[in-house]
């Protein structure tokens, strides 16, 4: 903690900062991570939620993500005080956006306006045919009354909005995503274990440029040795402490 100083310094100077955060930010709100210690992927298959099966098998991956869902909203979740600290930052024009590779909408719900959403949302599912949208738990409530996929209208399979494995990026929220690292002064990596590429590769985008990153992270990452600041410390005191510093 005895960085936050510091790092409110070169946030204060900065023309640009930006914060990317991953599942760590909303522990503290219950959400649960997913590689972490009891995470969700202890009990759960990543390749349930892979794209593949679930266009081979529809049916059996809706079942699986109705069952990861519950776990995943298992209680009413709220803003924890580290997304309230990125809503207040970007407030005082400290902050200029939040690229997240969370899917949980508590950023949104914090009061947060500029959020790229690198993984999707979880609040939707898209119909693969024709591109309507409904609110996923009216897709749930079809899975759970029928144990099969919700469907369209048009005959076409509903797909929730969140990035699965083996799918690619939305390549429109990538590019303003690698667009905000490349002219970031500083770029606060929050609660992300920066393993999972490209979004983890942003950090090392703002350092080509020249930028400084801070790691506020309780374990280790690949940028211990090359970040400007790195905070051991929980994201939900860290944070506040650098906006009420600011």
């Amino acid at each position: 903690m005895n960085e936050v100083g510091a790092l409110a310094d070169a946030v204060r100077s900065a023309e640009s900062t930006v914060a990317l955060t991953g599942a760590g930010l909303s522990a503290a709100s219950g959400v649960p991570t997913f590689r972490g210690e009891d995470g969700l992927y202890e009990e759960f298959s990543e390749s349930a939620f892979a794209l593949r099966r679930f266009r081979a098998r529809p049916d059996a991956f809706w079942r699986d993500w109705l069952d990861l869902h519950a776990h995943f909203f298992e209680e009413t979740v709220e803003p924890n005080a580290a997304h309230d600290a990125l809503a207040a930052m970007e407030a005082t024009g400290h902050l200029d956006c939040v690229l997240t590779q969370n899917v949980d909408g508590l950023h949104l719900e914090a009061g947060s306006e500029a959020v790229v959403h690198l993984h999707g949302s979880g609040s939707t599912a898209t119909c693969e045919a024709c591109g309507d949208v409904v609110d996923v738990e009216t897709a749930n409530a079809v899975v759970s009354e029928t144990g099969e996929a919700p469907t369209c209208d048009c005959g076409g399979v509903y797909k929730p909005d969140t990035v699965l494995f083996g799918e690619r990026l939305p390549q429109g929220a990538l590019a303003r995503a690698r667009d905000r690292a490349a002219k970031a002064d500083v770029l606060l990596a929050a609660g992300s274990s920066l393993t999972v590429d490209p979004a983890a590769a942003l950090p090392a985008t703002t350092q080509r440029e020249g930028g400084s990153v801070a790691v506020l992270n309780l374990e280790r990452t690949r940028y211990a040795d090359s970040a400007t600041f790195v905070l051991r410390d929980p994201v939900e005191d860290v944070l506040p402490a650098l906006s009420d510093a600011l």
